[in-house]
């Protein structure tokens, strides 16, 4: 274990999630204001309306794909009898179609912001930047390990090593040796993760932590008078009849 495998492996990821749970916090005090998307749908809508579902469905098949590959063991997937063969043609082929809508949904919205939408740009922050281009290299890292690696290349089992590593360094015990020894491509992708996760609290992300998932199944707004507010006043029902006749 050398100085550069412990910085890279334990040093990296353990300081990216305490910049994660403190940046988050810090934001939630100092900038409940600005915990939105701050969608600019009014300025321009009809790439926004194509680019945002393919984003965030691709988004979300990705983050279930990680889920799967990395928090569940090779010894779970045996024991349900799972065929190696099957587990790989879904996750290879799930992670291409999810990556591509991804990819394909983030262009739209880039060029929505940098291209098409003049105004769309003006409203654009020096960290609506940062996190563009932090995704743009994410996705990219992601798809040429996916596609590049495993539907061209040869293949890498990375259940075996990357997968392990990544679940000991939530129970506090991370073998370095089992990235040293992973392709480049995806020592890239795993460090990235962890730097966009120290990112993630000072951008527009932290709107994830505050969807409303209520409104699943009540799609409406409530509205509720505060307590000890005045009561709204009622029109009489005279004179809600009288305003009903027509004029003479």
């Amino acid at each position: 274990m050398n100085a550069l495998d412990v910085a890279l492996w334990i040093v990296v990821p353990y300081a990216c999630l305490v910049v994660f749970a403190v940046g988050h916090a810090w934001r939630w005090r100092h900038d409940q204001f600005g915990w939105t998307t701050h969608t600019s749908q009014l300025l321009e809508n009809r790439l926004l309306r194509l680019g945002s579902p393919l984003f965030h469905l691709g988004a979300f098949g990705v983050i279930a794909g990680h889920a799967m590959g990395l928090l569940i063991p090779a010894s779970v997937t045996e024991a349900l009898h799972v065929p190696e063969h099957a587990y790989h043609l879904v996750a290879v082929w799930g992670g291409t179609v999810t990556g591509v809508a991804m990819v394909v949904g983030l262009l739209l919205l880039i060029a929505r912001r940098f291209v098409v939408g003049g105004r769309v740009r003006r409203t654009t922050t020096a960290m609506d930047r940062v996190l563009y281009l932090a995704l743009a290299a994410m996705v990219v890292l992601g798809m040429s390990a996916t596609v590049g690696e495993n539907l061209i290349g040869p293949g890498y089992d990375y259940r075996e090593t990357i997968a392990v590593w990544f679940r000991g360094v939530f129970l506090l015990s991370p073998d370095t040796s089992l990235m040293a020894g992973a392709p480049l491509v995806y020592q890239a992708h795993a460090l990235g993760g962890f730097l966009f996760l120290a990112l993630w609290p000072f951008t527009r992300l932290v709107h994830v932590w505050s969807a409303p998932m209520a409104y699943l199944w009540r799609p409406y707004v409530v509205y509720r008078r505060r307590p000890g507010a005045a009561p709204v006043p009622q029109p009489r029902p005279d004179v809600v009849r009288d305003r009903a006749l027509p004029p003479r």
